[in-house]
């Protein structure tokens, strides 16, 4: 039986629908495979994604982290979940770009919906709970690198020397539950307010790190990252808080390339993750000899 029968009998088989329904592949999505699904009682999503270890992706988790997004009113609701597949409503909208956020209006609700995520989600979560720390991120994926060959392997000293130096730089932190994956594709508009989706890296964190993601994302300049941290809360930037904010831009650059380079090896999706690695590469260089932290490592 073809893979796409396959799919398209499984996706049928799921308890969640009221009668027959129609299947189409959605585009998007480079760690899981996602299906419209046209059914008597509205439109969904079904997301398919096995547990990947290599990126600390458990779809148990996610799946908690989803309901407790549609519980604090920034995600789509969750109607069935099972292992490896989650089925939620469907947005009637479109998928963010870079560009749109150059709407201040689009930024403005972007931000308070981040803020929600960061003083709610917690109250929706039940235990255990997962950490995200991006240091530890990078770090792991240093040394699996380190361990196999691979096409950055003259980098990698210089990468985890930045990696180690980005830490103590950022100095001490506060926590909340953070998405920590906020690529301009996990942003929905419904033309009448903004979804967050794609929970698959959600986990306590700084707040900082989440601010510091979205605007590396963006690829901002640094004036404008630096006008986003305040935007965000309103308080006063000094000097130690730019500072980490900086090397949190820094690092989650980082941990964009040493994802996309370890997923050269075992593609998980059809993706081009060399090209996709040397433009997070870029944009990591550029930061730095912007924010004048020294010890990065040239593409």
């Amino acid at each position: 039986m073809p893979v796409a029968s396959q799919i398209a009998a499984a996706i049928a088989a799921l308890p969640c629908w009221q009668g027959p329904v129609s299947i189409a592949p959605l585009e998007g999505g480079i760690t899981n495979r996602n299906y419209l699904v046209r059914a008597a009682h509205g439109k969904f999503v079904v997301r398919f994604g096995a547990d990947n270890p290599t990126h600390g992706i458990w779809r148990a988790h996610e799946q908690v982290a989803a309901r407790a997004g549609f519980a604090a009113g920034l995600s789509p609701e969750v109607i069935h979940a099972a292992p490896g597949v989650m089925v939620s409503r469907f947005i009637e909208g479109r998928t963010l770009t870079e560009a749109d956020f150059a709407d201040p209006a689009t930024l403005r609700a972007a931000l308070a919906l981040l803020r929600r995520c960061h003083v709610t989600m917690a109250a929706h979560l039940p235990l255990p709970a997962v950490l995200f720390w991006v240091f530890h991120v990078n770090a792991t994926y240093l040394r699996r690198l380190a361990a196999a060959p691979c096409r950055i392997a003259a980098r990698l000293p210089a990468l985890a020397a930045l990696n180690a130096a980005l830490e103590h730089r950022t100095g001490p932190i506060t926590l909340a539950f953070c998405h920590n994956d906020l690529l301009a594709a996990n942003w929905l508009d419904d033309g009448t307010r903004l979804w967050l989706i794609d929970w698959d890296y959600a986990g306590f964190n700084t707040p900082l790190f989440d601010l510091a993601n979205f605007a590396a994302n963006l690829d901002l300049p640094p004036e404008a990252a630096i006008a986003l941290l305040a935007a965000y809360d309103g308080a006063t930037a000094d000097p130690a808080r730019i500072a980490a904010f900086q090397s949190l831009i820094a690092a989650s650059l980082l941990r964009e390339m040493l994802w996309s380079a370890a997923s050269e090896a075992d593609p998980p999706t059809d993706f081009d993750y060399p090209a996709y690695t040397e433009t997070y590469a870029t944009r990591l260089d550029l930061a730095c000899a912007a924010f004048g932290i020294g010890g990065c490592a040239p593409a």
